[in-house]
């Protein structure tokens, strides 16, 4: 990773801050917010963010790199119990660690879960209270002291990682509480995920808005050849992959035209973050079992869990 040279230990800060929740808390959606860039997978289907992204920001003198782990809820299978790992790994290697929270759903099981096991966290940790545009006041102020007597929280914040509101409040305190060090990454530097995996989370990302709950969660997408052309423009080639064929046709649509939206999205997503003209070709197989190949984990940076 590179260093600024122009940034001494003395003058700067910089800090890694994870943020947890339940599934679909809003955490990849404040990420982006944060960073002021899309740098994390969002989605209305649950349990979409699979791996940690660090969304990379500059706020004054401080540099903050944040991780963006996986919902924690409760794993039924493999796949699962690799993102809770991943999601409670990312809490303790960070040095500051926030909580969010659905403030629509409230204190219910499975945050209740991750508010036992963070009491025990020894980071230094803050409490987020999301979606606070479409909450009531009262039950608003009632969560967060139901909160902040289960968990010593050093600052509470209510959010909209939607609209925006009261995320600058988040970022400017962050970078007041992140230690002093040298920054770790280039000043323009938004994300340590490589090109090639952020594009295939994109495509991921327009599979699940189109498909919605047609396409059962087992699938992926991988980006299997990246050609910068003479014109300047890039060329793609990714795969998503499913287990069955009946989910494939499923993918391709009549006719084809359920893959050429999702292609033709993510094709203009990915294009703005490049700067560059894209080509994107797509193609679906299927591969029965993905989700137990150790190769599949390693390429989302998870951990291969074995068998109980």
């Amino acid at each position: 990773m590179a260093e600024d040279a122009s940034t001494t230990p003395a003058t700067t800060r910089c800090g890694f801050v994870a943020l947890i929740g339940a599934p679909n808390a809003g955490k990849s959606t404040l990420i982006n917010a944060l960073v002021r860039s899309k740098v994390s997978i969002v989605s209305r289907k649950v349990q979409t963010t699979r791996m940690p992204v660090r969304g990379i920001v500059v706020e004054g003198a401080s540099q903050l790199i944040f991780v963006d782990t996986p919902g924690i809820f409760t794993p039924k299978r493999r796949l699962d119990r690799a993102m809770v790992t991943s999601a409670w790994s990312g809490a303790q290697d960070a040095d500051l660690v926030g909580l969010l929270v659905d403030a629509r759903k409230g204190l219910d099981e499975e945050t209740d879960a991750i508010v036992t096991k963070l009491a025990e966290t020894p980071r230094r940790t803050f409490l987020i209270l999301n979606k606070v545009d479409v909450s009531d006041k009262p039950a608003l102020l009632a969560l967060a002291t139901a909160l902040n007597g289960r968990v010593k929280f050093a600052a509470t914040f209510m959010v909209s990682a939607l609209t925006g509101d009261g995320v600058d409040d988040v970022r400017s305190w962050l970078a007041g509480e992140v230690p002093f060090g040298p920054w770790l990454y280039p000043e323009d530097e938004m994300s340590d995920m490589p090109m090639r995996l952020l594009a295939a989370e994109i495509t991921r990302e327009k599979m699940f808005e189109r498909l919605h709950q047609e396409l059962p969660y087992q699938s992926t997408v991988e980006t299997e050849t990246w050609t910068e052309q003479k014109d300047g423009s890039v060329r793609i080639e990714q795969t998503i992959y499913v287990e069955r064929d009946s989910q494939k046709k499923i993918v391709i649509g009549k006719g084809g035209q359920t893959l050429k939206t999702i292609g033709a999205e993510a094709r203009k997503e990915i294009s703005q973050i490049v700067e560059a003209p894209v080509h994107l070709f797509l193609f679906v197989k299927v591969r029965e079992r993905w989700g137990d190949d150790p190769e599949r984990y390693r390429e989302m940076g998870l951990e291969f869990p074995k068998d109980d």
